[in-house]
């Protein structure tokens, strides 16, 4: 009695960390990296194309960057969940969640990275600006602080 492999897309204009993200998603069970991306054009033709139950997509990137990638992906499937990786963390929360990113996670808390996945990919898990978290918040993501 299996569960269906979640699908990851990873996107990153860094080979090397590609390469550790990779590694550390498919140690976990259930879970499978179909695609990767070295810019934010190629993250959003990938997730088209390959429909993951999740992105990672890195900020600084070349071509299109992650929050406009973000954008883009969230527009063209609005049920897939978007994780921001990046070396910016807090500073950049507040403008991810107006892209429809769901988590943002810093570079340097990897370990960080792996449980908000696991959060996202078990669990259903309302968008920053959806009705439920409306509901729940009496707000959008625009409004809440980071603490």
């Amino acid at each position: 009695m299996g569960y269906p492999t979640k699908r990851i897309l990873i996107a990153d204009d860094h080979e090397s960390v590609l390469r550790g993200v990779r590694a550390m998603l498919e140690a976990h069970t259930g879970w499978e990296v179909c695609g990767e991306a070295a810019n934010g054009y190629e993250a959003i033709t990938k997730a088209i194309e390959l429909r993951p139950d999740l992105i990672i997509l890195d900020v600084a990137m070349p071509r299109v960057d992650g929050l406009q990638a973000a954008n883009e992906i969230s527009k063209l499937l609005p049920g897939v969940q978007i994780v921001l990786h990046t070396m910016y963390g807090a500073r950049v929360v507040l403008e991810a969640h107006k892209h429809g990113i769901f988590r943002v996670v810093e570079k340097a808390k990897s370990g960080a990275l792996v449980s908000a996945v696991e959060e996202l990919l078990n669990a259903n898990v309302e968008r920053p600006n959806g009705p439920g978290f409306k509901a729940r918040f009496g707000g959008d993501a625009t409004n809440q602080h980071e603490g």
